[in-house]
């Protein structure tokens, strides 16, 4: 990350403490959410109830930390309600809740959800006829859960091009895939590139390409650093 992302997404971040066994889950989306908020995402506090905006969805809701954070450092929630994260009423969960947080458009956390409720939403958009994206983030250990199979079965059936899945893979996942991440969503008419989920510029070049009729799904690899850590 740059400087200034420095000095402000991640001094957000230590504000939060008291889930050290998710900490790692949350560090390692660090740089994509940025990505995804200063770059990628047409949404943001003024238009927060447009119906044109797009959506992001935290499929990997077990580590909320770094998406509030950027909510705070976008605005959407005052800086300051990150000093209450997990404490007896506090809106900051340990999972996201859509019904207190502004900005949350899910509430997640249970694996293998995020990706059928984007299928879901990606048909009621183009239904009314909207080129809204929907961005789903997840973790390599949901590919474990059967119902993301499905979902990326018939998301490419339908040509749902306006879906997009980023994966996190720092190597977590119990069964894994022959080939790899991207070769999942291959094998079933996705786009598919793997990219250095610590790179910026390569995450970016990858959210932004042209749509094609094709879902998308973007694998950002994380490796621990030379400290031992995923951020």
């Amino acid at each position: 990350m740059q400087l200034t992302e420095e000095a402000t997404l991640r001094s957000l971040f230590g504000r939060m403490v008291g889930d050290e066994k998710h900490g790692w889950a949350a560090a390692s989306t660090l740089h994509t959410i940025w990505v995804l908020y200063d770059r990628v995402l047409n949404v943001s506090p003024e238009n927060i109830d447009d119906p044109d905006r797009d959506r992001f969805f935290l499929s990997k809701g077990h580590g909320p930390m770094a998406l509030y954070a950027m909510l705070a450092a976008k605005g959407f929630i005052a800086p300051e309600t990150l000093d209450t994260w997990a404490q007896l009423g506090s809106p900051l969960g340990l999972h996201p809740d859509r019904t207190l947080v502004p900005g949350v458009e899910i509430s997640s956390g249970s694996l293998g959800h995020g990706l059928p409720l984007a299928v879901g939403t990606a048909l009621a958009l183009r239904a009314e006829g909207r080129r809204a994206r929907v961005v789903v983030l997840m973790g390599d250990g949901e590919f474990d859960e059967g119902s993301n199979h499905e979902a990326i079965a018939i998301a490419s059936r339908l040509g749902l091009d306006r879906i997009t899945a980023i994966v996190i893979d720092n190597r977590s996942a119990s069964l894994g895939w022959p080939d790899g991440i991207a070769r999942r969503f291959e094998v079933e008419g996705w786009r598919a590139a793997t990219v250095d989920g610590r790179d910026n510029d390569e995450l970016y070049r990858a959210l932004t390409q042209e749509p094609d009729g094709r879902p998308q799904a973007v694998v950002a690899e994380i490796r621990p650093n030379r400290e031992g850590s995923a951020a």
